[in-house]
């Protein structure tokens, strides 16, 4: 069974168009994208676009994209990107991917040239890999790898308020401000999947799978930060994140964090702009727990780290940096409201994690509020 869904997914993957935009849009090459009038607008106030779209050297952006099967038996993330070296020297386009099971991670580097976007909706296209909120085609083939299929996302959640009108972004008014190393999005915080991809003749079939997706722009990764996310609960079309990081900016640093909570359908944003109270409760290797506290509710996540493979992250555009991430950590969620006590209690098995730098920096930037 396994080998003629692996023969589908391969004879579906070369049959399917690499050519996805759709016909009454225009995409542009990298080489060309200075000539946009009036994108400067629309990419600051819809932060899924491609950001880049001045940029010469020292910055990076990348899309990252969560996929579990609906029985939790295939785990896979795609990084999608383009990497601007400190001096312009080097300029590429990337495409990297995870797999949550065996945690063996791959980096694929393709030409600048190759990368083209769409102007007003998040869309771009490395070589024949094509993605964007709604679908990822990929087509890689070479003497190590064997990658080949299409996945389809629906009923994307949107970060909303006010009647569906859209917020700024995760960052709220931090998007805004200058000069910072890296910004981060969240492009959908849970939608459907259907499809599938053969990896290196393996079948990972995604039909009513979830997934889930964010980005990163700047210059570089944080020194130290952690980064969790799960929208895998017992309870359906829940999802959280938390990222916590030590922030450089204008010769000075602080620690920040962001981060949000769907549950019963209603996403509720946190963070340092929300005037939120993070405290690290424990921080062993590879666990965590940690205590978010606004006026109405108090959010507690416990979280087990179990295995984990090396990605590739940027410093000063370059994609230099190796930092560990699993995606298979375990996962404890609990929403306490200050009146009724606890209102929600869930676990998920499938939690991307990340703990990178210096923790104990983290805590003490945190204890400076």
């Amino acid at each position: 069974m396994k080998f003629i869904l692996c023969l589908i997914l391969f004879l579906v993957g070369f049959s399917a168009s690499t050519e996805v935009y759709s016909q009454e849009e225009r995409q542009y090459n990298f080489k060309d994208r200075l000539t946009l009038p009036f994108y400067r607008f629309r990419k600051m106030n819809n932060s899924d676009l491609f950001q880049g779209n001045r940029e010469q050297k020292n910055y990076f952006e990348g899309w990252y994209f969560k996929m579990v099967s609906a029985d939790s038996s295939s785990i896979l993330s795609i990084i999608p990107g383009i990497s601007l070296s400190e001096k312009g020297e080097e300029q590429e386009a990337f495409i990297q991917i995870i797999d949550g099971k065996t945690a063996k991670t791959s980096y694929y580097k393709y030409p600048i040239e190759s990368f083209t976007f769409a102007e007003y909706r998040f869309a771009v296209q490395i070589g024949d890999n094509f993605f964007s909120e709604d679908s990822i085609n990929i087509h890689i083939e070479n003497d190590t790898t064997s990658i080949h299929g299409n996945v389809y996302m629906s009923n994307q959640v949107k970060m909303t308020k006010n009647k569906g009108k859209k917020e700024a972004g995760i960052m709220g008014w931090y998007r805004y401000v200058p000069f910072m190393e890296c910004y981060h999005g969240v492009v959908s915080l849970n939608h459907n999947l259907k499809g599938g991809l053969e990896l290196n003749n393996e079948g990972h079939d995604f039909d009513k799978g979830v997934g889930y997706i964010e980005k990163d722009w700047g210059k570089s990764m944080p020194s130290s930060w952690i980064w969790m996310q799960t929208n895998n609960f017992s309870k359906k079309n829940t999802s959280f994140m938390l990222s916590v990081a030590e922030i450089p900016w204008l010769g000075s640093s602080f620690t920040g964090f962001l981060g949000f909570v769907l549950y019963d359908g209603v996403p509720i944003r946190f963070g340092t702009y929300t005037n939120a109270k993070l405290h690290i409760e424990n921080d062993e290797s590879n666990q965590l727990k940690i205590t978010v506290t606004n006026k109405k509710k108090t959010i507690t996540i416990e979280t087990y780290r179990k295995s984990f493979g090396l990605l590739q992250a940027p410093v000063n555009g370059s994609m230099d940096r190796r930092i560990a991430e699993g995606i298979d950590a375990q996962l404890k969620l609990t929403i306490s409201d200050k009146k009724k006590g606890v209102i929600f209690q869930d676990s998920s098995a499938v939690t991307g994690l990340e703990m990178v730098g210096n923790i104990e920096n983290l805590k003490e930037g945190l204890n400076k509020k």
